[in-house]
């Protein structure tokens, strides 16, 4: 146990970091008190990543329920009765577990949780390319496409260009040439790496870069706008309103909350299951019970809604962590720097984090994942980046939904054209039926059985067959019944 503490204190480290900023932005985007996200990424660190059964997934305030809590926080009253459906939200979570609701996770293509990947690769490096020059008119963690004063995702990095802040650029730049150059010399090799990661070298150097650029000159200071900030934690704490409880609002927003939740969780599992080198299978059903607990503590304390953050699980993935106490470590950290070093955290410029993330997202999107999903075929990469592009121009769970429609279409296209094999040989046909033949093959197989000429023998063979559908059936049967017209004699195995 000890061994696995030790081996999961650098990823922790490099996944507090990244949640730093994310549970700030995403509780700023909800238009909740700062304190709320910080609880939110405390909670799903600690109470989900102990009960979980993922060992690479980390849990906490997620940008696709942004606009959820914007809307439900207006609609009803109040951020307080808000939290009390944050709190239904989790036991809703917990049913859906014991329902066994997670199997759903399983059914979800590869295409799609591939595409899904890439897809927040890319929007982590555009929407951080403006945070790297000091353009920080959008809060850190947005997802979306459309982003506040009627900029999008293209708009606001084509503006950024255009607005550099010089002390923040210089140190984004400086930042993210640290980080290539570490991973080009291995830094990863040595054993100070383990105490003092790449990101945390960077964070401490970037820092000091831009304190040093403020005493050169006042022009090139760090201002508190391009730097963390931290809310005072004894401040703003909220609780619940049980007095809402009758109130039929609270409850329709608890339950779209733990349905969205749990879909972007399953969806989050999955690409964790896929990053993990060990390839281990996350218990799915114990994941939306974890997360359960956690939104119902969430709620609890004053936190935002929580699920599986993919960026937060990659960069986890990527520092090599095999054991879900760096979740739980992350969590640890989180709490106790907010309390106790708040004022230093608060001089950690935004653009060391942006480099942060900008190498994360590459590393989700590097020309070798797109390789090979185009090695593969059309039928992989089609769907692949139709869900790419559908994420990228509209929201997460939107894209998902528009991939998964695209991925269910090849597949079926592909079992219509594999679930029955033709063959002739010498005027003798032989229609071989693979496992499950579904009536999405009637009309193909309808035009093969009339091109069979006179007199010919046509052998049906069930034998590897495990399902045949009714439709199917019957189309063999009617084929049966006028065949004698043709003198085809007709044959099965079974």
């Amino acid at each position: 146990m000890f061994d696995q503490i030790r081996q999961s204190i650098a990823p922790s480290i490099v996944v507090f970091l990244v949640a730093l900023p994310l549970c700030l932005g995403i509780a700023l985007g909800s238009g909740a008190p700062l304190i709320s996200g910080i609880i939110a990424g405390v909670v799903g660190g600690i109470v989900v990543g102990a009960i979980s059964g993922s060992h690479l997934s980390v849990s906490g305030p997620a940008a696709g329920l942004i606009a959820i809590v914007i809307v439900a926080i207006t609609d009803l009253g109040g951020f307080d009765t808000f939290l009390l459906a944050v709190f239904l939200a989790g036991l809703f979570q917990v049913a859906f577990g014991f329902m066994r609701l997670g199997i759903i996770g399983h059914y979800i293509p590869n295409t799609v949780i591939k595409g899904m990947m890439a897809a927040i690769g890319l929007i982590l490096i555009l929407k951080q390319i403006p945070h790297l020059v000091g353009y920080d008119v959008d809060f850190m963690g947005d997802e979306g496409f459309w982003q506040r004063a009627n900029e999008n995702t293209f708009s606001a990095v084509q503006h950024a260009l255009g607005a550099f802040t010089f002390g923040p650029t210089i140190v984004g730049f400086f930042s993210l040439l640290v980080l290539i150059a570490t991973q080009a010399l291995g830094y990863a090799r040595f054993g100070i790496s383990k105490f003092l990661p790449a990101p945390l070298l960077v964070v401490i150097a970037g820092t000091a870069l831009g304190y040093g650029l403020g005493q050169i000159t006042p022009e090139w200071a760090i201002l508190a706008e391009h730097s963390v900030q931290l809310p005072n934690w004894k401040e703003g704490l909220t609780s619940p309103n049980f007095s809402a409880f009758g109130n039929l609002d609270v409850w329709v927003v608890a339950l779209t909350i733990a349905v969205i939740a749990s879909i972007e969780t399953l969806l989050c599992i999955e690409a964790a299951d896929k990053m993990d080198p060990l390839k281990r299978v996350t218990p799915t059903n114990r994941e939306l019970i974890a997360q359960g607990v956690g939104n119902s503590v969430s709620g609890l304390i004053g936190g935002l809604p929580i699920t599986s953050v993919i960026v937060r699980t990659s960069a986890n993935a990527q520092m090599g962590a095999k054991h879900k106490s760096s979740a739980i470590l992350h969590g640890i950290i989180l709490a106790v720097a907010v309390i106790a070093i708040t004022p230093i955290l608060n001089r950690i410029p935004l653009a060391v984090l942006a480099a942060i993330l900008i190498m994360t997202g590459y590393k989700l999107v590097s020309p070798t994942v797109i390789r090979t999903i185009v090695a593969k075929g059309y039928t992989q990469w089609v769907p692949f980046a139709i869900t790419v592009v559908a994420i990228l121009l509209t929201d997460l769970l939107k894209g998902i939904a528009l991939g998964l429609v695209v991925s269910l279409i090849f597949i079926a296209i592909t079992d219509f054209k594999t679930n029955i094999a033709y063959d002739e040989k010498d005027g003798a046909f032989t229609f071989s039926f693979r496992r499950v033949v579904t009536y999405l093959s009637k009309g193909l197989l309808k035009e093969r059985l009339e091109r069979i000429p006179e007199g010919a023998t046509l052998t049906l063979d069930f034998g590897q067959c495990e399902f045949l559908d009714a439709d199917i059936e019957e189309v063999i049967e009617d084929f049966k019944k006028h065949s004698a017209y043709k003198k085809i004699t007709v044959r099965e195995i079974r």
